[in-house]
């Protein structure tokens, strides 16, 4: 049965933000599997508020509806807030005013954005889903910037309440996620772990002779660690930062930090104080040559705060993985990461602040057989985590919700 979906998000293809990729990707299967899809987002860039989008297109069979936002930024708090407050508005009128809509599907982005979907699915009495891509406000409390029991924490936790206790299926990333949305009371939504994908197919690896991307960089006969994403402080990388300047005179080693994001500066900062020659930072790099830069690397940072297990995921691995390329992974354990690492030997892990053992992983990755990591990797991708796999099991959990709803073949709720 065709149903009618709606997705409300912030960001959207052609915009390279993960969520907006990952959205779009799951959006592109429910239009194979015969059905409409709808989204609303935003008109600006996320990283660049400054590049614009058309208003309306129809992307991979999907309908793309992007509201006017006339100012946004990431690092003016009164923006932010301003262009969250207009981006809520414009999302709820247009999910109001859809008609025939089988089911609203929404996200982390904007924040808040769960609120606006439980109310507009409640006055429609049609399902939600809600994919917890992090859990706010524990983002906030874990980096210090959101006291326990204030007023706005307060706010924000009984939103998030509201949010996980009104949705048919929450779709959370990790057995963590998983554990941090159980332990809140009276939540009783159906609850999916499923980890994100990787955006890159699983192809034959890359080799840095036919890579056009080694040589237009300077990469040529170097060996490369590279961090590719976004750049926050809940993916710290001062332990990498501070391990470069060991390899400062060794000019067979360069460190390639490609993305955006509030934590950028401080890299380019890092570099710029100790003269880095072995360091080199881009912007994110356009979806169509994605296996060209990623494979650029010999090795993939991933890197996840000590605190942050359970709240964010770095689906980053997955790409490194698609390109069989081993990972070099910051951060704590028992984590998603390190679960993987530990079961399948594709990677080296290293604690933060041990700036020591970085240089000894990067040092000994160096004469390590990276291929067979890589292609430890891909197998390990195949197995089960590829974009066909998870999609699909997602898909046929969002059929499954709407067929409890009892909808009808002309997308009216049933009495």
């Amino acid at each position: 049965m065709p149903l009618r979906i709606v997705i409300l998000s912030q960001v959207y293809v052609p915009d390279p933000a993960s969520v907006g990729q990952h959205v779009h990707d799951l959006a592109a299967e429910l239009v194979k599997r015969g059905h409409e899809v709808v989204v609303y987002c935003s008109s600006r860039g996320y990283d660049k508020p400054e590049n614009r989008y058309a208003r309306s297109e129809v992307i991979d069979g999907v309908k793309v509806h992007r509201y006017s936002m006339p100012v946004f930024s990431k690092t003016n708090m009164p923006l932010r807030i301003f262009g969250s407050a207009w981006a809520m508005i414009a999302l709820f009128f247009n999910a109001l005013f859809t008609s025939k809509t089988s089911l609203i599907f929404y996200s982390t982005s904007p924040p808040l954005v769960g609120v606006i979907a439980t109310l507009v699915a409640g006055l429609k009495r049609v399902p939600k889903v809600y994919w917890a891509m992090d859990l706010n406000p524990d983002q906030l409390l874990a980096m210090k910037k959101l006291r326990e029991g204030s007023v706005t924490h307060t706010f924000l936790e009984t939103a998030n309440r509201f949010v996980l206790r009104g949705a048919d299926l929450v779709i959370a990333l990790d057995r963590f996620m998983a554990d941090r949305i159980r332990i809140r009371p009276n939540i009783h939504a159906e609850l999916l772990v499923l980890p994100p994908w990787s955006h890159e197919k699983i192809d034959s690896p890359l080799s840095h002779a036919d890579n056009t991307f080694r040589a237009e960089h300077g990469l040529v006969g170097k060996f490369v660690v590279m961090y590719s994403g976004n750049h926050t402080p809940a993916n710290p990388l001062d332990t990498l930062l501070q391990a470069s300047l060991a390899f400062k005179d060794d000019d067979q080693i360069r460190f390639l930090f490609v993305g955006g994001g509030s934590g950028k500066p401080q890299v380019e900062a890092h570099i710029k104080e100790h003269a880095l020659k072995n360091c080199v930072s881009l912007p994110y790099q356009p979806i169509a040559t994605l296996r060209q830069s990623l494979s650029a690397g010999d090795v993939h940072v991933v890197s996840l705060g000590s605190e942050m297990v359970g709240i964010i995921h770095p689906c980053k691995v997955y790409g490194a993985m698609a390109v069989a390329r081993p990972v070099l992974f910051f951060g704590p354990s028992p984590s998603h990461i390190s679960d993987l690492i530990d079961a399948n030997s594709f990677g080296v892990h290293v604690n933060h602040g041990d700036v020591r053992a970085a240089v000894d992983a990067i040092d000994g990755l160096r004469s390590r057989d990276l291929a067979e990591m890589g292609r430890i990797a891909q197998e390990t991708l195949r197995a089960g985590l590829d974009k066909s796999t998870l999609c699909g099991k997602m898909v046929d959990r969002i059929e499954a919700v709407v067929d409890r709803a009892g909808l009808h073949s002309d997308m009216t709720p049933t009495s």
